[in-house]
């Protein structure tokens, strides 16, 4: 393992980073009325986009993602669907587990596949940026010592971190303090973004820490 991969990693996260945060001042700046508790949904959107753009840009300019077998128009435009299928069918699997852990099934509909939205960006968007529409790799890569590089790690850590966040901020959600922030699902994406920006940074200081035993070997 390179110092200059764990440092590709950084200047990456680290731009990701920084597009959730303009995410909520720029607009702030631009539109009247902007807040992410008061326009939580239009937040959650330029959020969501922000972060599917950053995170597409840089890591196809990286050459991350495994090199493909054939580099045919066809081929590329079958990667592409592929990908697309496979977030929809994501927001569709979270925005189904989170209704069966309590959200509302109709009431807030358009809120919580929003919502389902915004965890699929920070966790399966990732996965098809780095490992591509593989269910295969996405198998290995999440089974135990299943990682084969630093993406690899960082995409466990990341993951594990946004979907954390997000079950830890349903928490306040049906307590009594009538706070704007407890209204649904302002305290979860609130949550499962904090918990990505916190695996953003933890994830190259871990592998940093740990890479004198990190080896990937190839399976």
């Amino acid at each position: 393992m390179k110092d200059i991969e764990i440092k590709g990693m950084v200047s990456a996260h680290c731009i990701i980073a920084v597009s959730i945060v303009m995410a909520t001042i720029v607009p702030a700046v631009l539109l009247d009325d902007y807040s992410v508790y008061g326009t939580h949904l239009v937040w959650l959107y330029i959020c969501t986009a922000s972060v599917a753009a950053i995170n597409i840009a840089i890591y196809t300019l990286l050459g991350v993602s495994p090199p493909a077998k054939k580099n045919t128009l066809s081929h590329k435009v079958t990667k592409v669907s592929k990908s697309c299928l496979y977030f929809m069918f994501s927001c569709l699997l979270f925005h189904g587990i989170v209704v069966l852990y309590g959200a509302p099934l109709l009431e807030l509909a358009s809120e919580t596949f929003s919502f389902a939205v915004l965890l699929s960006t920070f966790t399966t968007l990732r996965c098809l940026c780095i490992l591509g529409p593989n269910v295969q790799a996405w198998i290995r890569v999440f089974s135990r010592n299943g990682a084969m590089s630093i993406w690899d790690t960082s995409l466990q850590i990341t993951t594990a971190s946004s979907v954390i966040g997000a079950w830890l901020g349903a928490f306040p959600i049906p307590l009594d303090w009538e706070r704007p922030w407890q209204v649904w699902p302002i305290s979860c994406t609130l949550g499962a973004t904090l918990g990505f920006v916190a695996g953003l940074f933890i994830a190259p200081i871990w592998i940093h820490w740990h890479r004198k035993q990190l080896t990937y070997k190839s399976k």
